[in-house]
């Protein structure tokens, strides 16, 4: 049964578990994105910054996390992202998402969301559109 959403339903909001620095180490290798800022504090201090701070695209993929329920009814056509704040070792991320447009197509219902991604202080460090197809029937 493939899920039916309206025009202003909201998912159910994921917490993610607190941003580590290993997490940070691992995801630099699996990128190859190897820029000092992300994983030496020493580094991110000289640029200005009081420690690492989180790649953007990690947290766009954490962002990306509140659809896996649904992957095995649909998948996502569109992610787009803007970075609006940084992340922070400890820092714990929830990410909520609003329907704001439904679109019947030949490749099944596509279901525009706006989604934000919040701190533990509720303060927004990335905000997107995502465009999730559900499959037919």
């Amino acid at each position: 049964m493939t899920v039916r959403w309206e025009i202003g339903h909201e998912l159910e909001p994921l917490t993610l578990p607190p941003v580590t620095r290993l997490e940070l180490i691992k995801y630099a290798g699996a990128s190859g994105d190897y820029n000092p800022i992300h994983t030496i504090d020493e580094e991110a201090q000289k640029a200005g910054l009081p420690g690492v701070i989180a790649h953007g695209m990690l947290t766009m993929a954490k962002m990306g996390r509140l659809f896996s329920p649904y992957l095995h009814q649909g998948y996502l056509k569109e992610f787009q992202t803007r970075f609006v704040g940084m992340v922070f070792v400890g820092d714990t991320i929830t990410v909520s998402g609003k329907v704001i447009e439904k679109e019947e197509t030949e490749q099944g219902d596509v279901y525009t969301f706006d989604v934000q991604a919040r701190n533990q202080k509720g303060v927004s460090v990335a905000s997107g559109q995502v465009k999730f197809i559900c499959y037919r029937d």
